[in-house]
């Protein structure tokens, strides 16, 4: 009953965060495309009210006309009904931290912790987790306050995500290692919302209210933070469907290919944000598509690895080792504690059932070894190379 729990507290918490981060990042994607599409207002009346730029659009049958004031009107007073873009963040975030404790701190044996990378306990294992993202977030801040050139302050910020993502596959799991990045750059998205974002705009609003100029340092502050969420957007968003390709996080060098990936999505983010500014700068999507086919090529597996000796693999060879490293799981009714279901419906509890998920095997548990996840069951080297020599015979059965 406990894992039926939790499974529904699983199912609950990520419907929620997927929600909240859908209407989070859609708003944060949309400021950026206003911004960089804001023109100077025709009418002067508008100029001497403090308007700063202006765009029309037209969407759902409606014509809008959104105007933006970079210090709030003039000679007016500021409307009693603002909207605050917040609670779509901090939803996301608690969902999230909901998430990684429901999954990652209460099943921390199973997905947190994988001993052939680092013999730790639960409790340390918990620790480290949550220090880090609270570590990562000071670094990150302290780097923002310090470098005032926004190019060199990227390259810092990337070159120190990489050696985050090379520290977690040290440290955690292949799979939670990965996760980990993702919880560690929402983090920081999030906290510099609350810490940053709302408090300057809450000083402006009250400056504004009370008659006096507002400081544009915390508008500058504001549009900073921004920026660089929308720059860390893709990389969160990407690590969110990871787990579904084991040959990304279950990767020998993962956190190369991590770094691969988030160079890209940030050449392709940054063709978009020139793009709405008038300029295509084609050159930036061909690069990222280069470094990944590139990356393809370079993580594509070897051919023809199982030798000669494969002929010598049979089914009855390889039957056991499912039956004592994989089954215990992926049956109609796991025996192993904590899984209630087989783990993504797969079930491997019958000859026919193994022939059929014959790739999914070759993927997860040869290739990647992602599986059985964090080696529970002490799959072997020795056992691996078997399986991939009866795989290489086309996986008979009879």
């Amino acid at each position: 009953m406990e894992s039926y729990i939790v499974d529904w507290l699983n199912l609950g918490v990520r419907w929620l965060h997927f929600i909240a981060g859908i209407a989070w990042i859609g708003a944060s994607l949309y400021f950026v495309w206003l911004d960089n599409h804001l023109v100077t207002p025709r009418d002067p009346l508008d100029q001497g009210r403090g308007v700063y730029g202006e765009v029309w659009s037209v969407h759902g049958g409606g014509f809008y006309r959104a105007q933006k004031y970079l210090l709030g009107p003039k000679g007016e007073p500021l409307a009693e009904h603002l909207h605050w873009f917040k609670w779509e963040a901090y939803v996301t975030w608690l969902s999230g931290m909901a998430l990684l404790a429901i999954i990652y701190w209460w099943g921390a044996s199973a997905y947190l912790i994988d001993r052939a990378v680092l013999d730790l306990s639960v409790a340390a294992a918990i620790a480290i987790s949550a220090g880090s993202l609270v570590l990562g977030w000071l670094v990150y801040d302290a780097l923002c306050r310090l470098i005032r050139n926004e190019l060199a302050l990227g390259v810092i910020l990337y070159v120190l995500t990489v050696g985050a993502a090379w520290g977690y596959g040290h440290l955690f799991g292949a799979r939670a290692a990965y996760l980990h990045v993702g919880a560690l750059i929402g983090t920081i998205m999030v906290w510099n919302v609350f810490f940053h974002i709302i408090p300057g705009q809450r000083k402006m609003v009250e400056a504004i209210r009370a008659g006096r100029n507002p400081d544009p340092r915390y508008g500058a502050i504001g549009k900073q933070r921004s920026v660089h969420n929308t720059y860390f957007t893709l990389p969160v968003l990407f690590i969110m469907i990871s787990n579904h390709f084991p040959m990304t996080f279950g990767h020998r060098h993962a956190w190369a290919v991590l770094a691969v990936i988030m160079l890209a999505g940030a050449l392709i983010r940054q063709y978009f944000v020139l793009r709405h500014s008038g300029r295509n700068a084609v050159a930036l999507p061909t690069v990222a598509a280069l470094l990944l086919l590139a990356l393809a090529i370079w993580m594509a597996p070897a051919r023809g690895t199982a030798g000669a000796a494969a002929s010598e693999v049979t089914f009855a060879d390889v039957r056991p080792i499912f039956a004592e490293r994989c089954a215990v799981c992926h049956a109609e009714h796991p025996s192993f504690a904590g899984f209630q279901q087989p783990p993504a419906g797969v079930m491997l509890d019958t000859p026919e059932r193994i022939h059929a998920a014959a790739p999914r095997i070759q993927q997860q548990a040869v290739s990647t070894q992602a599986m059985p996840l964090g080696n529970l069951t002490h799959m072997t080297d020795d056992e691996r190379t078997r399986v991939a020599r009866w795989l290489a015979r086309g996986a008979p059965i009879d």
